[in-house]
């Protein structure tokens, strides 16, 4: 009988699985890929994470970046200097993951990969879940399997607060010493959302991303990648593309139930405007760790105040806001683009807000001024 059985081993899972090893609990982490594994994801990390953990992320982060790429229908450059003080993490999601993953292990967390989740059950004051080898019991579950996975739906979530969006990606190795360094994003070729190029140590991460639903919306992520491809002269039918959906949040949900937990992309901690998923991800794996935490030390109202924290540290204080710029910015991109990212201001703002050091709140009142000026005149 384990104190808590997480199924997932990304970022939520693997934060979850370290803090409750660390507090002495003891953690079963199942994960149905074989680690390391893929995951298609720009893999841009706020530095900020690593407040949270007592350990060193060098050996996960594949390069590093002061500077950010941005160009409207691949013209009208735009560079940015990031000012917040520490550059911005560059990953790669199979090794960053199996590295969080790892120092859970390390604090005696247990790991069952190539352990696929078939099935739940709650008796007698424990889950019970079964797979393919065999079932294992804990007496708290955390639902940490993603966008795609069963739990949230096994356990009942079936009315999530969401709005579904997807991105296509693939990877390829650096040719030679030439390319860009900073990561690059590109608006004007896709409608509700972006393109972007991320360099890694040794590669690039190119994609495309749709974070409103539309009619197309799935249709229209090939084409914008094969262009973005294209500029940067990486041929893609070389690559796998890796398609995945999004679950980004759109309002109050509620995230527990009985002895149970989401966190990450089955919680829908995914930002409505940039889809940065990462940070959001970690967030929500530690205050799962501290609610089961006191959960076990007796705290009847511990999983309800996880809801609650969440809803207001990540909800409330993101979501509307986030939406809100959504809305205008994805209606207006060319305008967007204009008013709000060809102004330096601007971009240093939602940098900031990426890195944690700034709240929505902060700036979109002003980001929503100028693009409803921009409207009228």
């Amino acid at each position: 009988m384990y104190d808590c059985i997480i199924v997932g081993a990304g970022p939520a899972g693997g934060t979850a699985a370290y803090h409750l090893a660390k507090r002495g609990r003891s953690v079963l982490v199942l994960e149905k890929a074989t680690l390391p594994r893929y995951k298609p994801c720009g893999g841009g990390v706020s530095p900020q994470v690593a407040q949270w953990f007592d350990f060193d992320f060098t050996p996960a982060i594949s390069a590093q970046v002061t500077t950010v790429r941005y160009t409207w229908n691949l013209g009208a450059p735009v560079t940015s200097e990031i000012t917040t003080g520490s550059p911005i993490w560059m990953v790669r999601r199979d090794e960053f993951d199996h590295f969080l993953v790892q120092q859970a292990v390390g604090q005696g967390a247990e790991l069952r990969h190539s352990t696929k989740a078939t099935g739940i059950t709650f008796a007698h004051d424990s889950w019970q879940v079964t797979t393919a080898q065999e079932p294992v019991s804990g007496r708290y579950l955390i639902a940490a399997d993603g966008a795609r996975g069963p739990l949230a739906k096994w356990l009942g979530f079936t009315q999530r607060q969401r709005t579904s969006g997807g991105r296509l990606e693939i990877e390829t190795p650096r040719a030679g010493a030439g390319g860009p360094t900073s990561p690059h994003f590109e608006f004007g070729l896709l409608k509700n959302g972006y393109v972007w190029n991320f360099p890694k140590a040794d590669g690039y991460s190119l994609g495309s991303g749709i974070f409103r639903q539309g009619k197309r919306a799935s249709q229209d992520l090939k084409p914008a990648l094969h262009q973005i491809c294209c500029q940067f002269q990486v041929d893609a039918a070389q690559a796998q593309p890796h398609g995945h959906p999004l679950n980004l949040w759109n309002g109050y949900q509620r995230l527990h139930t009985q002895q149970a937990l989401l966190a990450g992309e089955a919680a829908c901690v995914v930002d409505p405007f940039t889809a940065e998923g990462i940070r959001p991800a970690i967030f929500s794996g530690l205050q799962a760790a501290q609610a089961i935490d006191a959960a076990l030390g007796g705290d009847l109202q511990a999983l309800e105040a996880y809801s609650q924290r969440l809803n207001e540290k990540w909800g409330a204080q993101t979501w509307p806001w986030a939406r809100r710029l959504a809305q205008a910015f994805y209606q207006w991109p060319r305008l967007g683009y204009r008013v709000g990212i060809q102004r330096p201001s601007g971009t240093e703002q939602m940098v900031k807000v990426l890195c944690g050091e700034r709240r929505y709140a902060d700036v979109v009142h002003r980001a929503l001024r100028r693009l409803s000026g921009g409207v009228l005149a």
